[in-house]
């Protein structure tokens, strides 16, 4: 597996996904709004990959603050962590990140500067050592959901590359086939940036994981013709009675998968849930650049002047969802009970 992030030195690697899978390049982030561009520009993506990237960016911002006053450091640390809460608005992971944080430094009020950011770099190892082993189990805990001799439909790129290692619905996939079971996997290419094509055919083939690329509008025809067995998405927020927000066209694959009466699964750790949020109305949907749609690597794919919606992501119902995988189990309907039990409090 390529790693997806890591500190070198004084400097943030990362991977840039955006050269993938032509050329294996490491982005060095020397500064707090290197590590946010990174984010914005999806050169890192991924809900749990940028909720990593979002607390050692905000360790590295920390070196910067000079100042030996606490609450001076406190201060400008909150202005950083509001700055990286707006580097992408629909994932959860994310503010999670932030968050955890944030509570680092408010528990250290009586420590000195130069240990507050020593812990800040600590507890943002911790997060992506963390994250690497909560995709592990995700996986094992999502094994016995995979049948010999499936063919699998994902969508975008839960893998690896999208997290701090190893995957949630590619790491479902990669603990099958650790399993010895004979799997293939069908990639939807992931319009408009590719990300099935690009990413995830390309962590299968790195894995040895038989692997089919189909277009976008291709899943339908194979859902109907009964060749694809289950779908597996990853998530980037899931409000509490199990609406997900993920990759715009996750909607509609689930609305087909309950049409031709095939499972549709999401696999996410719990820091992708949001059990203040009533409902998949609620949460906030990303819209970029509309030249993502209307180019490619820079070169025009319509008429000039042709105008695009380009949303981000889009909602699944609950309804739709056969079942949730985490690293604490296996959710399944109803997920307003199921939600407020695994977080140990009545949800909204």
């Amino acid at each position: 597996m390529i790693p997806t992030i890591k500190w070198d030195n004084n400097c943030i690697s990362i991977i840039d996904q955006r050269k993938l899978p032509g050329k294996k390049e490491w982005l060095v982030c020397r500064t707090f709004q290197d590590v946010i561009t990174a984010i914005r520009e999806m050169a890192i993506r991924g809900a749990p990959a940028i909720g990593v990237a979002a607390s050692m960016g905000l360790a590295l911002g920390s070196q910067t603050i000079k100042t030996e006053n606490y609450e001076t450091f406190k201060r400008r640390f909150l202005e950083m962590a509001r700055q990286m809460k707006l580097a992408r608005p629909t994932a959860a992971n994310l503010r999670w990140a932030v968050e955890k944080m944030i509570k680092v430094v408010e528990i250290m009020n009586h420590n000195t500067v130069e240990e507050l950011k020593e812990a800040l770099r600590k507890e943002s190892q911790i997060i992506l050592e963390r994250d690497i082993k909560i995709n592990q189990k995700i996986g094992q805990n999502g094994l016995q959901l995979i049948p010999d001799n499936a063919t699998i439909l994902t969508h975008c790129n839960a893998g690896a590359l999208a997290t701090g290692g190893y995957g949630t619905a590619l790491g479902v996939i990669r603990a099958a086939h650790e399993a010895g079971k004979d799997i293939h996997v069908i990639v939807d290419e992931t319009r408009p940036l590719l990300q099935g094509v690009r990413l995830t055919a390309f962590e299968l083939i790195e894995e040895n994981i038989p692997v089919t690329v189909i277009v976008d509008s291709a899943a339908g025809y194979l859902m109907r013709k009964k060749t694809i067995d289950l779908v597996i998405t990853g998530a980037d927020r899931i409000a509490s009675n199990g609406d997900t927000a993920n990759k715009i066209g996750s909607y509609q694959l689930a609305v087909l998968a309950k049409e031709n009466t095939i499972p549709f699964y999401i696999a996410a750790p719990l820091s992708t849930f949001d059990p203040d949020l009533k409902n998949g109305d609620l949460i906030p949907i990303e819209e970029r650049d509309p030249r993502e749609v209307t180019s490619f690597n820079g070169h025009l794919l319509g008429p000039k002047g042709v105008d695009a919606l380009n949303p981000a992501f889009d909602i699944t119902p609950a309804k739709y969802i056969s079942a949730i995988i985490t690293e604490r189990g296996i959710l399944k309907p109803p997920y307003k009970g199921s939600i407020s039990d695994l977080f140990g409090t009545d949800v909204k």
